[in-house]
């Protein structure tokens, strides 16, 4: 389908993008005729008619799923955020084949949410080729690798002259779109190597494959865990890595568009799980799932702060007889869950690599120690003259008080800055040792650490010297 050219408009020296989605919308909802309204659509990409869909009412969406044809609406059901909703909405003659033309891992991912009866029955109404491919896909948990795999790749037998490897090419085409990398595979299935579609064309007849095939190239395995190869998958450029089952046959490849979904889907579920959810939300779900997602956290972290508040009730002769320094609680427990949160954040990072070494990790504790003393350090040399400085002339406190107070609170933003750079080290780094996803609960149990930590660390220090 052809990308409606741009018209863009010069507004008080501003550039104007056209509203394509606005502009489907009324196109949907205008009284043209069948034919003359797929024609309008047929000026716009399948992305822009995907976002319209979101500002169309229930019957408009299908007056458009029978203007599109069934190619054109798999392609905008793939664009769509919310694919599985919309296609919910299409009859079952329609549905089946509209999955029928999707990517066969978008069509694994709709029948994956259904019950197994209404699965077995939509497989039952596809043609076989496809039902085989889906039931591949279908056969891998959804945090393995092999359930974002595609089978539309380009794969060549080894031994062949470039002659026949372009007829091969030609041949599949039909059927494969991704040809920018053709693989060769021996007799047995097992991956021999890959050829990029520019030295193909370049090559000259009498070339030997093996002279332009890549032997070194990346590939992961199906049953591999997503979270365990992400990494290596980003550090290659290639347009397709892929897939092989455990006896190194080629089972599917991952586009560089399926990388990038699957980064930005990790990136989503590890946000979400900095927050102390289970997993992402969206505009769209479900209020009960979404209290379901948050509750169970949230119970944690009553029981937690149940605790931070009993043992400042350990320091209730302290804030009774110098209600002056409830004052500072806040500053303190803020900086110090400003700086455990920016640990975290770096040791998360950091873990990322599976390389990391033991002395490494130490390294870590010691440089984050380092920098939180130093930081811990100035900022309580600034809140000890600010603060005495304040209570001082704006307070009227004594001197010798002022000063006191400040000096407390300037020791304790030290030790609790120092003890919450390591805490937000140690503590993934612990949940990494026991196999535990260090974003699960680091977050919310790092603030609940840190709380306590600053706590103790201000009120001791009050007790100590102010009483």
């Amino acid at each position: 389908m052809n990308t409606k050219k741009m018209n863009l408009t010069e507004i008080k020296g501003h550039v104007q993008h056209p509203d394509y989605q606005m502009e489907i919308a009324d196109i949907i909802r205008s009284n043209l005729t069948p034919k003359l309204m797929q024609k309008r659509l047929q000026d716009y990409h399948e992305n822009d008619i995907a976002t319209a869909m979101e500002l169309l009412k229930k019957d408009e969406r299908y007056r458009l799923y029978s203007i599109l044809d069934t190619e054109t609406l798999a392609n905008v059901m793939e664009y769509s955020d919310h694919p599985n909703d919309y296609i919910g909405e299409l009859g079952i003659r329609k549905r089946i084949e509209v999955l029928s033309q999707m990517e066969v891992s978008a069509a694994a991912e709709y029948l994956r949410q259904l019950e197994k009866s209404e699965r077995n029955a939509h497989l039952d109404l596809m043609d076989e080729s496809v039902k085989k491919e889906i039931m591949l896909l279908s056969s891998f948990d959804a945090d393995e690798i092999g359930s974002k795999m595609t089978t539309n790749y380009i794969a060549i037998r080894a031994g062949i002259s470039v002659r026949q490897a372009m007829r091969e090419l030609v041949d599949q085409a039909a059927e494969n779109d991704n040809v920018s990398t053709i693989y060769v595979l021996d007799d047995g299935g097992m991956l021999a190597g890959a050829i990029d579609l520019k030295d193909l064309i370049i090559a000259r007849e009498n070339t030997a494959l093996e002279a332009i095939t890549m032997t070194s190239y990346p590939y992961v395995y199906a049953d591999e865990q997503i979270e365990d190869c992400i990494e290596r998958m980003k550090d290659y450029s290639e347009d397709s890595i892929p897939v092989l089952d455990a006896k190194n046959r080629l089972r599917g490849v991952l586009t560089a568009q399926d990388i990038t979904g699957i980064v930005d889907e990790e990136l989503g579920e590890d946000y979400a799980r900095l927050a102390g959810l289970t997993a992402e939300e969206d505009l769209y779900e479900p209020m009960k799932k979404s209290i379901g997602k948050r509750l169970p956290w949230l119970i944690v972290l009553l029981g937690l702060g149940l605790v931070v508040s009993s043992v400042v009730g350990l320091f209730e002769a302290v804030v009774a007889s110098l209600t002056l320094v409830i004052c500072f609680q806040s500053l303190i427990l803020d900086m110090s869950g400003n700086v455990g949160t920016q640990s975290l954040a770096v040791t998360i990072r950091v873990l990322m690599d599976e390389q990391i070494t033991g002395k490494q990790k130490l390294y870590l504790i010691a440089k984050e120690a380092k920098v939180g003393l130093c930081n811990g350090a100035i900022l309580g040399i600034l809140s000890f003259v600010l603060i005495g400085l304040y209570l001082l002339i704006f307070k009227g406190e004594p001197a010798t008080v002022a000063f006191s107070v400040s000096m407390c609170t300037g020791i304790a933003l030290l030790v609790s800055m120092l003890l919450s750079s390591i805490s937000g080290t140690i503590i993934p780094i612990l949940f990494k040792k026991l196999k535990i996803d260090p974003a699960v609960a680091s977050g919310p149990l790092i603030t609940t650490v840190n709380d306590l930590v600053a706590v103790v660390t201000y009120y001791g220090l009050a007790w100590l010297m102010l009483m």
